[in-house]
């Protein structure tokens, strides 16, 4: 026990049990009090030395031969008043420092005590609320605190299971997610190249190094090599052969290995250059062309042997006319190729003198069982088509559904091309493969661009989703209205007249319309949004694209909708199912696939019913779904609320469509 005492016979002052105590000495019976010595009185400490010496005075009055000697002890007494009240404030200071950790533990005890948030309250809590039409709100944080975590539902993490026998897939492509997209073929590639490497395949992609790329997001990007590339140049009017100078990068995009090509000197060629992927002032057609020949002539130098070439589209078509052509027999020997068509719309009609800027002859292709584009027959010049030569001379080719290979096959989806599919040695080596989203990009339990994350099995964040949307677009606050959604490309194939009803009809129907796009066919939905719909509460139609913005809409949306004229396969439906919405679509393609009417018929076994299909082309087709969607959220809560869940709860990922990508590979590869 440590005691703080007087120099002094006649008094002490000692800590007991938290408290400074005043202790009368044993001198003689106090005639004031009449107490036996030692007495103990409670004092404070600034006061103890004032009541004794009160006591000491009085004492002294009395007994007169003791003053002198009480003078004295007087004096010491004040004289060490000061020193005394400086170590008590030092010994207070010394005790709330030890006594720190127990008043934390009171506190914490205290907190855990209090009424436990609910999780809608937590995940509340740190949502930055945008005001009334913030100007571009989407592209600033959502939260000012982090987010809850949430356990991510199945098909959230790339696959686990792995090959055993590992593949070199080297994907050539126009487009790769998220930094060179233009449409869903960038989120193809990347999504079915990061799935693949997931099942223990060497997986690279080789694209443009476009001048617009944010060289930020290509993680390790380094320069790999120079070489020349055999190419045709325009001299005089004739076609000169000659090389380019063609520098080659490495880094990796979204985890994935990527080869980056481009000229090594833009101010002698300016393919690649400008401030977008499609649309510069370099001509297409050469552009893609050298490509091609710039990848296969970099496989050749660097002495890679992939397994599988994997083309996309008609940029990368080239590359199997040329690999067969020329490469093949010298020294790249082993790869197979597989062509996969993403859309029919575009297929890449080229001259012939054309061709020639890939130092190869366009008339080598210029036959009907070639490459010959069969419409130009008899035509000065005739045109070669390098979507038909990349079907004639691939190993495979698929497309990204089975219902749009089916109509390419058997319905008009083929065009121009049906008498190239009805030849039974194209039909044998033809799959539809559906597409998956990439599960990690598009997550809702962790998209870190929400305002607050959900699942299935904790759905609270999406009703604050659609909150913060709401406010941010300045639209009525109303958790009771359906939110109806478009996000697309605003072109004929996506049924703009459709969409343009659907406005008028949600807005009738006491819902709420957002449109995100832009395209050729915008015009109709600019009118409408400087218009009747100009600052409307329930209708914004945001005539631009921001992938930030995409994930806010999918993430708000009640309805999502989907009404396309023709649909290879489509990502925005699975997208609106991974984030709980319910897609209305029109019955073709990939959306055939991947969406079941909830008033249809359940197929015994099948997988559930996932939204409203409707078929035909007219308003009043798309009304029959659109209605049913707004009816069943207004008027049947609870059934809405187990749609939106078993949505929510599906697999969208890449990981079945991987593994039959991967069968498909293993069929023709020499392994």
């Amino acid at each position: 026990m440590k005691a703080l005492a007087f120099s002094g016979p006649s008094a002490s002052l000692v800590k007991v049990s938290g408290k400074a105590r005043c202790i009368q000495a044993p001198l003689r019976r106090c005639a004031i009090h009449r107490i036996p010595a030692p007495q103990t009185c409670d004092a404070l400490p600034s006061k103890g030395i004032a009541q004794r010496s009160s006591i000491v005075c009085k004492v002294a009055q009395v007994d007169n031969p003791q003053v002198q000697a009480l003078e004295k002890e007087l004096a010491k007494l004040r004289a060490e008043n000061a020193k005394l009240r400086e170590e008590l404030a030092q010994y207070k200071k010394d005790a709330g420092e030890a006594t720190a950790p127990q008043a934390s533990t009171s506190a914490a005890a205290v907190a855990v005590e209090a009424p436990v948030k609910s999780l809608k309250d937590a995940l509340r809590d740190g949502i930055a609320w945008p005001s009334p039409n913030e100007p571009k709100f989407w592209d600033r944080a959502p939260r000012s605190e982090p987010m809850p975590p949430l356990a991510s539902p199945p098909g959230s993490v790339l696959s686990t299971e792995r090959d055993s026998t590992p593949m070199h897939i080297v994907h050539i492509t126009a487009e790769m997610a998220p930094i060179a997209k233009v449409g869903g073929l960038g989120d193809v590639v990347t999504g079915l190249a990061r799935s693949c490497q997931a099942r223990g395949h060497h997986t690279t992609v080789m694209m443009p190094f476009y001048e617009s790329l944010p060289k930020d997001q290509i993680e390790g990007l380094k320069h790999e090599a120079d070489i020349e590339v055999p190419k045709g140049y325009t001299w005089d009017g004739q076609m000169m052969n000659g090389s380019l100078k063609t520098s080659v990068y490495w880094g990796r995009i979204a985890g994935v290995p990527v080869y980056l090509i481009r000229p090594a000197d833009w101010n002698t060629s300016n393919l690649f250059r400008g401030n977008r992927i499609y649309g510069g002032s370099y001509n297409e057609m050469e552009a893609y062309l050298y490509l091609c020949r710039a990848c296969l002539e970099y496989l050749h130098v660097s002495g890679q042997q992939p397994h599988v070439l994997q083309l996309h589209d008609w940029h990368a078509a080239a590359a199997a006319l040329l690999y067969w052509a020329v490469y093949h027999e010298t020294g790249l020997w082993r790869p197979r190729v597989v062509l996969t068509i993403h859309n029919l719309d575009n297929t890449g009609e080229c001259r012939q003198d054309e061709f020639a800027f890939t130092g190869v002859p366009g008339d080598w292709f210029a036959q009907i069982d070639k490459a010959l584009d069969e419409r130009t027959i008899g035509h000065n010049p005739e045109r070669l088509n390098l979507m038909k030569g990349g079907i004639i001379y691939s190993n495979m080719i698929t497309t990204v559904s089975p219902t749009y290979a089916t109509e390419v096959m058997n319905g008009g989806a083929a065009g121009w091309l049906r008498s190239t599919f009805s030849r039974e040695e194209i039909r044998a080596k033809f799959r539809g493969i559906l597409n998956g989203i990439d599960a990690v990009e598009w997550d809702p339990a962790s998209d870190p661009l929400l305002a607050a994350n959900f699942t299935a099995q904790a759905p609270e964040g999406k009703a604050l989703c659609k909150e913060f949307l709401q406010k941010g677009l300045g639209m009525n606050v109303d958790p009771n209205k359906p939110l109806v959604a478009v996000v697309s490309r605003l072109v004929p194939q996506k049924g703009i007249h459709l969409i343009k009803a659907a406005v008028y009809r949600t807005v009738q129907q006491g819902g709420q319309f957002v449109l995100l796009g832009s395209g050729h066919s915008d015009g109709v939905f600019k009118a409408m949004a400087a218009g009747e719909f100009k600052d409307h509460p329930d209708c914004r139609l945001m005539i631009m694209y921001s992938e930030r913005l995409a994930h806010l809409i999918y993430a708000a949306a009640d309805v999502v909708l989907v009404p396309s004229m023709f649909e290879p396969c489509g990502l925005t439906q699975m997208i609106a199912l991974r984030y709980g919405a319910a897609p209305v679509v029109r019955r073709t393609g990939g959306l055939a696939d991947t969406v079941r009417d909830v008033d249809a018929p359940a197929a015994a076994g099948g997988p559930p019913a996932n939204g409203f299909v409707f078929d035909g082309t007219d308003d009043n087709c798309l009304y029959g779904a659109l209605d049913r969607a707004l009816s069943m959220y207004k008027n049947k809560p609870e059934a809405w609320t187990q749609l939106s869940l078993s949505n929510m709860a599906g697999d969208v990922s890449w990981a079945q469509s991987a593994k039959s990508y991967v069968e498909l590979y293993r069929s023709i590869a020499q392994l």
